[in-house]
Formats: C-alpha cells, structure tokens, sequence
C-alpha cells in the first residue's frame, strides 16, 4: 500500500509539473508593438496578451529582460513579425520556439515582397504594415493561431472581435487609397530614412527614390558616398519631402536636405512604432492615418 501511494504522489507531482509548465501557457506574447495593437484588437479581454517592444522603440534593436524572455518560452503563443525585423529579440524568439511554443512569423504569411534597392536587393521586406491590405491578411492569420492554440479561449468572441477589426481595417484602407490618390503621380517619390515604405509604394503607385540609411536596417550606416549619390538623386527627381522615422534623429536626412542643393522638407512618420496614448500614433488605425496626411502634405504640392 505504501509503494502504491509513494506512486501515486509521483505521478500526481509529475502531473502537476506538466500543468504548471503548461497550464501558465494561456497568454499571448507580441514582439513587436504594431502587432501587439493588432492582436489586442483580435484577442479582446479573451486572454491577456504581453507586448514586449515599448512605444517609440526601434524593432531592429530593442532587446528584453530575462523574464520577458522566460515569457517567451511559457507562452501559448509567440506572435512576431519575422523577416528579420526583431534583430534583438530573434534569438529568444527561437528559443521558444525550440521549446515547442508555438510561434507565429507573420510576414512570411502575408506573401512579402523583397527589396529592389542595390544595396539590400534580394533581401525580404519586413515593413508590410505599410499596406492595410496586407494587414487585413495578418489579421485573418492571427486569429486563426489565437484559436488553434490558446486553450480555453473563447473562439466565438475572437471570431467576433476579428470580424469586427477587419471592418476598421477595410475602412482604413479606402480611405488611405483615397488620401494618397489626391498625389499627382508625378510628385509620387518618396526618400525616408531607412527602407521602410516599399508595401506602400507598390500597393498605392509610389517611387522610391532612395534612403538616406542604404538599408532595410536602422543598424547601418550611411557613407559620405551614399549621401552624395542619394543627394544627386534627389536633385534629378525634384523631391520636395524626405520623411525621417519619428522615433530615430533627422540629423542624417537633414544633411542630405543640406547637400541635395533645394528646399527639401524633413518630415517625421510613425514608421516601426506606436507612440504612448496620446503621442499621435498609439494604434495601428492612428498611425497609418497619421503617416498618410503627412505624406500628403508633404509631396500633394510638391
């Protein structure tokens, strides 16, 4: 009888390990914060979802503490944009995913484009944000993970909370069209800080002209060579605006407005990440608003 019940301790102690390991795996961990917005608007109070990147954060270099990263690997599920963006947190990410967490790349589903520039030619683009339509799919794809794999989750008020965010997302996307369309085509050349709007410039019929950073990267570096080049382009194409990224500084596209010879407008756009409540873009909805009058009123009368 004894060795019955020293069994049936150990089996119960090792039961109640799995459940413990798994039983905290009911919450929804985000990398970024963009995506963050998105799944909180599919996820509702369903379950509680961790946002591990803070507003005005770069996704290329912000990095986590330890028990974020313990998060990670005890999580229901791992939602992160992938195609290289979270430099910083990447290795964590597959350290879940190593841990049988399941984990969600969501720009490998939303059939990315690559990047045509020289320097990052070839190279996938991350940036798919920029292209409501494309985060109407991302949508779709979350909620579809959410779902499968957050136990106990209502899946009816998730469906119904995606339903509902897919709405906005439509509207957005009309009205951004709209926006964008009142761009004589001619004056449709954009120079930003970084590769950061090549979505938009294929969904909406814009030309890059080139970035003042030559990468899809904020970690790089311009060289006296690629701000002269970049500045001779200027010229040629009569740009009239450059954007640079709100939460990085404008003094690189401010020397290259200086070099280009002309009047050039510096202009911030919200361009990897939200802001605070009440600091102009704390949503997806307000940023991609945001970023399309600022574009406007930068190159409608350019």
């Amino acid at each position: 009888m004894k060795r019955i019940l020293a069994a049936a301790s150990a089996l119960l102690l090792v039961l109640t390990g799995c459940g413990s390991a798994r039983g905290q795996s009911d919450g929804i961990v985000v990398t970024t914060n963009i995506l963050g917005d998105i799944t909180r608007n599919i996820v509702g109070d369903a379950a509680p979802v961790t946002v591990l990147m803070k507003p005005n954060a770069d996704p290329h270099s912000f990095a986590i503490s330890a028990q974020e990263a313990a998060r990670l690997e005890s999580a229901a599920l791992v939602v992160h944009n992938g195609l290289g963006l979270e430099e910083g947190v990447l290795r964590h990410v597959r350290a879940a995913e190593q841990a049988d967490v399941p984990v969600l790349s969501v720009g490998d589903q939303i059939d990315p484009i690559r990047y045509t520039a020289d320097d990052v030619e070839g190279k996938p683009d991350p940036h798919f944000w920029t292209d409501p339509k494309r985060v109407r799919k991302a949508v779709e794809v979350i909620s579809e993970r959410v779902v499968e794999h957050v136990g106990g989750i209502d899946a009816d008020k998730v469906r119904a909370n995606t339903t509902r965010y897919l709405e906005e997302i439509d509207r957005l996307d009309t009205w951004t069209a709209e926006r964008l369309a009142s761009i004589p085509a001619q004056h449709r050349k954009l120079v930003t800080n970084h590769h950061v709007f090549g979505y938009l410039a294929q969904r909406f019929g814009f030309q890059i002209v080139g970035a003042v950073i030559p990468s899809g990267t904020t970690l790089a570096s311009p060289s006296a060579s690629d701000l002269a080049s970049l500045a001779e382009a200027v010229r040629t194409a009569g740009v009239g605006a450059i954007f640079a990224d709100s939460s990085q500084p404008d003094r690189l596209a401010r020397v290259l407005a200086e070099q280009a010879g002309v009047h050039v407008q510096v202009i911030a756009l919200y361009s990897e990440s939200l802001t605070a409540a009440g600091g102009g873009a704390a949503t997806y909805v307000e940023m991609t608003r945001a970023n399309t009058e600022a574009i406007v009123r930068g190159l409608a009368r350019a």
